[in-house]
């Protein structure tokens, strides 16, 4: 799995492919399957796609699609009962909403639920045009379900040319967990669902009162309202600390709460990689400047203070796991010791005893970190 960010997590498992057994081949895939079709819409993200041979191939989940039992994509809709747009929902695939007249999320609406303007801008059979408001049978449930989690995303998407908001949608992805993670100052409000649902903060299972905090673990004495006989009163939650993720990032969780502090079902104790306080920080709040600067940021070049290298605004950690491994050859046995032939002792400094680097040691590019030798044959020697 895709563990570069929460965001990455989420995508991966939201992911359509026309590959595969039974699929498409990229060289037979022609322009039209990898075109935008009308029922996409609230199904498959027209945004998030890759950039070269797999495009329009493999595609994303839109935020509330949803698979049926018969297979197919189906994606929700408000029902209008009598003009009155109620909170019921029903899941539609792209065949059953061919024959309603479906309005737009942001159509205007009374206070008792009735459509505002006497013409709305609606769908039917996949054409968008104005209707009369009687006309209308279902309402989109919000403006964000035509895109994906990524796409939803990026604020202010409908301002963007369409190019960008995909490389944008899928650079998201790329961006790897700072040192400190910092909430952006602009959202557009599901960066929380994609923090909670990707699984890499600790959720409260119970409500109840925080007992004890640590860096490892966190105690939550659980209300009594909400204790089944015969199980205990206590919820411990141990942290994941450092540890390597697939993409050689790390995942480490930090508590978020205090001791003492009342907690309800669902809330965030502890923030995971790229998380601030419950919510998806992928990147760093910075003031820029929109300008040039003796050529220091021609094109794509971008141009840093001092400062934010001080302050480590942009530092990530890396965990790398490196295998050594002992083999029996035809000339003997391969052995691991810290006794390597012509090999000076400074190279050796970082090795203990038996030949493999001690824990704590700091090492740069190029140091050994295990000692092996290898028997070697008798070299013919020239005459």
């Amino acid at each position: 799995m895709d563990q570069n960010n929460p965001l990455s997590e989420v995508t991966h498992k939201r992911r359509i492919s026309a590959l595969g057994p039974g699929g498409l081949t990229r060289e037979r895939a022609g322009f039209e399957v990898r075109d935008v079709h009308v029922t996409h819409y609230g199904r498959l993200c027209p945004i998030e796609t890759p950039e070269g041979p797999n495009i329009g191939l493999i595609n994303s989940l839109s935020a509330f699609a949803r698979c049926n039992e018969y297979g197919f994509l189906e994606t929700p809709y408000r029902r209008v009962v009598d003009g009155v747009v109620t909170d019921e929902v029903d899941y539609l695939s792209a065949i059953e909403e061919g024959q309603f007249v479906i309005a737009q999320a942001n159509a205007k609406l009374n206070e008792d639920g009735t459509f505002a303007d006497e013409l709305i801008t609606a769908r039917q059979k996949g054409e968008s045009g104005l209707h009369p408001r009687e006309h209308a049978q279902y309402m989109d449930v919000a403006t964000n379900q035509v895109v994906s989690i990524a796409a939803s995303l990026i604020p202010f998407l409908e301002h963007d040319d369409a190019n960008r908001a995909l490389m944008g949608a899928n650079m998201q992805r790329q961006a790897v967990p700072t040192l400190k993670a910092d909430k952006p100052l602009v959202g557009t409000g599901i960066e929380r669902n994609v923090a909670v649902d990707s699984g890499v903060t600790a959720v409260a299972k119970r409500g109840g009162v925080i007992q004890s905090v640590d860096a490892s673990r966190i105690v939550v004495k659980v209300n009594e309202e909400e204790l089944v006989p015969g199980e205990a009163g206590i919820d411990i939650y141990n942290l994941t600390k450092y540890t390597r993720s697939n993409q050689n990032t790390c995942i480490n969780q930090r508590p978020c709460v205090m001791p003492g502090e009342p907690v309800s079902r669902g809330d965030v104790l502890a923030d995971g990689p790229s998380t601030d306080l419950g919510e998806l920080a992928l990147g760093q709040n910075m003031r820029i400047a929109f300008m040039p600067w003796n050529g220091y940021n021609f094109e794509d070049s971008i141009l840093v203070s001092e400062r934010v290298v001080q302050e480590d605004r942009f530092t990530t950690i890396h965990i790398q796991e490196l295998t050594c491994v002992a083999r029996d050859t035809k000339l003997g046995s391969e052995e691991i010791t810290a006794d390597i032939p012509n090999v000076g002792e400074s190279a050796l400094s970082k090795l203990d005893e038996s030949g493999i680097v001690y824990i704590g040691a700091e090492v740069k590019g190029g140091d050994i970190l295990v000692g092996k030798v290898t028997p070697k044959g008798e070299t013919q020697l020239t005459p």
